[in-house]
């Protein structure tokens, strides 16, 4: 049995997009990849990305915001960033066998009524799960 691949998922915060990603690769890949998610600036896991990803089955309770410098010299076969200053923060991760750069709009970003914000938080993790697990099949053949 081959080991499996690594993954580690980039924002700023390490509070809602790069978690959940971290979530769905786990969720739909944990066989063959081995998801970490972390943040330039971390600072907390948003309550309402581990509300919207329990609606659709996905645990992020036991989720914490962590630094990209608890991941500095281990080996990733993919990094992904998915917003761009984390892209520019880290132009290229020295652990990583890939990088690749897959922006995703910010939830936490946007203002509106409680309804809307919701709303956005589930755009954004429908959004993910179509455009960033499909990505570490294809670009890590599993």
């Amino acid at each position: 049995m081959s080991e499996k691949k690594r993954v580690l998922v980039l924002c700023t915060g390490n509070s809602c997009r790069s978690q959940m990603a971290e979530g769905w690769i786990r969720h739909d890949l944990g066989d063959q990849v081995e998801a970490y998610s972390a943040g330039t600036h971390p600072c907390f896991v948003h309550p309402l990305a581990v509300c919207v990803m329990a609606e659709a089955g996905v645990d992020l309770s036991d989720h914490r915001s962590k630094s990209l410098s608890e991941f500095l010299g281990q080996p990733f076969d993919l990094v992904i960033t998915v917003c761009d200053s984390a892209r520019d923060a880290c132009p290229r991760f020295s652990g990583a066998v890939r990088m690749v750069h897959e922006p995703i709009p910010d939830p936490v970003a946007f203002v509106g009524s409680d309804e809307e914000v919701v709303e956005k938080f589930r755009e954004a993790r429908d959004l993910i799960r179509a455009t960033l697990v499909p990505l570490v099949k294809r670009t890590l053949h599993v």
